[in-house]
């Protein structure tokens, strides 16, 4: 019987503070727990490192230059602001296919369409953080005798012009079952324990639950008709925490939890920018990184560690509540974030334009019933791909997520042919700024058309401090990279190409201006064809 799905994913989250994934002192035995059961994979990667696009991947399957949806809207420059009416989403599909959908927290996918208007049951939770005035969250306080929200001591630098900087951090003044990630796991195991008296999930605990999933281990078109009225059926259900997005707003025991003298501070604290794309100092200006002390940096990310163990415990809860219901052996569960975060590292917080591997390689845990145990990937591997192993895991067809590849088979210990590198894309935020790049096992090329590019020795340099785009002894790898990626761009028909045609050294078969203007009249028919399929 198909699965059901529960997908837990978090806000701007480093991958570097899950002890699963290394961290000595952050405090994550749930998620921990999860990656022991399941799948952990060390090459997870964002498609592009800001909220809205990055989400849109994950329910279309489709990379950000195909969907459109480009920026958040909070600072949209003039792209779309909603996905087209017929956009594909998984969510579309395994509607029509008998899934209940649900989605408590984030959704931060479009000013017009609600997640309801995708088929998400739950509350419309708008806007890039904590919505602490929605009335269903009030209503929550309300209904527990809770105190209202209050803060106090905020953090934050002061930008170029002698003025506040963005809030970093602030002391929470409620306990932790009044805070909005205590509210969001809370309401999750109210809808799931809803369902469960409706029967909903109850459907995929028949034979041969615990054996696979997927159209991976076996098409199950026959068993993926449209459900009655009153049937039982799987669910897919999320819950989208906002943080560890900044500002880290806690209560005092996790904004204390963590000593300061514990963290060791990013070695890229020492960034100059010398030889960096000038928007990255500006960046720098703008987060105010250098008016604040070490010390204080230090803990910024004690807190940020705070907040990781708030959602881990949250995140338990909900772990629990579904083996309290008997759903465990039939449940498929995710865990991943949107992008990562700075946290000072490039003398940066948030995220921006600056493709570093703080803010684009992030956590991926997946556990399928039934696969096996503790496993370790290393395959490059994304959050796109999360739509097609949802409809892999569903029995759907996965084609129709297009930039999208099933992690099952990966999942299920095979070993097949897989892609040695990650692509990766980003637009603009504050202003349009397009970037793309080519992440290899070693290399990383970031083509930033107005200023320099970069090429990263992620061996020799983990840390990214050595632009070495025009050293004469990458020369050959510079090439390789750079065709490489254009060859990628142009095959996805993604247009970027189009400006590293005439700027770099790569060979082409069409006509760069897109034109015939200096063609002979015979000449024009042949060639102008392959403009036009190419545009």
């Amino acid at each position: 019987m198909r699965p059901n799905m529960l997908f837990l994913m978090t806000d701007q989250h480093r991958v570097d503070t899950l002890g699963a994934y290394g961290n000595p002192h952050v405090r994550t035995p749930h998620l921990d727990r999860l990656a022991a059961e399941g799948t952990r994979f060390d090459s997870f990667y964002t498609p592009t490192a800001i909220c809205t696009p990055a989400r849109a991947s994950l329910l279309t399957g489709a990379a950000p230059f195909r969907h459109k949806l480009l920026a958040n809207y909070e600072r949209n420059v003039g792209y779309l602001e909603d996905l087209a009416d017929d956009q594909f989403t998984f969510a579309g599909q395994l509607g029509a296919e008998g899934y209940r959908l649900g989605l408590m927290g984030k959704w931060h996918g479009g000013v017009r369409r609600t997640a309801a208007d995708y088929g998400f049951e739950g509350p419309d939770l708008a806007g890039w953080h904590n919505p602490v005035d929605h009335p269903d969250y009030l209503a929550y306080l309300e209904e527990h005798g809770l105190p209202p929200y209050r803060i106090s001591d905020p953090v934050r630098g002061t930008t170029p012009n002698g003025s506040p900087g963005n809030l970093l951090a602030a002391r929470l003044h409620q306990p932790v079952e009044a805070t909005f990630e205590h509210y969001l796991a809370t309401r999750t195991i109210e809808m799931m324990r809803r369902w469960a008296r409706e029967g909903v999930g109850g459907a995929a605990a028949g034979p041969g639950a615990a054996d696979g999933a997927g159209t991976h281990a076996g098409t199950r078109a026959e068993e993926a008709e449209e459900a009655e009225e009153g049937e039982d059926r799987p669910f897919f259900l999320a819950t989208h925490f906002f943080g560890p997005h900044l500002p880290y707003i806690l209560p005092d025991a996790y904004y204390d939890m963590y000593d300061p003298a514990l963290v060791e501070l990013p070695a890229s604290v020492s960034e100059t920018f010398a030889a960096k794309p000038p928007v990255q100092s500006n960046y720098s200006k703008l987060w105010a990184f250098d008016t604040m002390p070490l010390e204080e940096s230090r803990k910024l990310i004690a807190v940020y560690w705070g907040y990781v163990t708030l959602i881990d415990q949250q995140i338990g809860r909900i772990l629990d509540a579904m083996r309290e219901l008997g759903l465990e052996e039939h449940t498929a569960v995710f865990f991943t974030a949107d992008h990562g975060e700075f946290t000072g590292a490039h003398r940066l917080h948030d995220k921006g334009p600056a493709m570093y591997e703080d803010i684009y390689r992030i956590p991926g845990l997946l556990k399928v019933p039934g696969a096996p145990r503790g496993q370790v990937r290393d395959e490059f591997v994304s959050l796109t791909d999360c739509a097609a192993t949802i409809l892999d895991l569903a029995g759907s067809d996965t084609k129709p997520a297009l930039d999208s590849r099933s992690l099952l088979p990966l999942a299920a210990g095979e070993r097949p042919a897989w892609e040695e590198h990650h692509l990766a894309e980003f637009h603009g935020h504050h202003f349009p700024y397009p970037q793309r790049m080519l992440r290899t096992r070693r290399y990383k090329l970031v083509v930033n058309p107005e200023s320099r590019n970069e090429l990263y020795d992620l061996r020799t340099d983990p840390d990214e401090l050595h632009n070495r785009y025009d050293h004469p002894e990458l020369r050959d790898v510079r090439a390789e990279l750079t065709r490489k990626l254009y060859d990628l761009l142009r095959e996805r028909g993604d247009n970027f190409f189009h400006w590293m045609t005439p700027m770099y050294d790569v060979e082409t078969d069409y006509d760069t201006t897109l034109s015939a203007f200096e063609s002979e009249p015979a000449a024009a028919p042949a060639r102008e064809p392959a403009a036009r399929e190419h545009s």
